[in-house]
């Protein structure tokens, strides 16, 4: 896999921004040497992918996340798949979620 980052969507900046704003250190498109992480949180050992329909109309990328979430899984890190139109509609909610989930696992550490 290349080491080459690309540059974050408009939807994975808007979640990582509003993450940010809460206080939850985000790595941006992070590479753990088996895939690309959309939005990265090692605190909470969370992984984010910001997902367009592709993701659910297309049977490769269906079978490839499938792989990529058992990798994570397997390695401690639990993944969330968030679509691109989900979060033009529930960002702030979504954020206050997210950032409850990190606050709760931080505390479990």
């Amino acid at each position: 896999m290349t080491n080459k980052k690309r540059e974050q969507t408009k939807h994975e900046k808007a979640l990582r921004e509003a993450l940010e704003r809460r206080g939850i250190k985000v790595f941006p498109q992070f590479n753990d040497s088996y895939k690309h992480i959309d939005l990265y949180l090692p605190e909470a050992k969370i992984n984010i992918e910001v997902d367009g329909i592709q993701h659910l109309i297309n049977a490769q990328h269906i079978i490839s996340d499938f792989a990529r979430t058992y990798y994570a899984d397997k390695a401690g890190y639990n993944t969330i798949h968030i679509q691109n139109e989900t979060l033009d509609k529930y960002l702030e909610k979504i954020a206050d979620a997210i950032a409850e989930v990190v606050a709760v696992r931080k505390s479990k550490q």
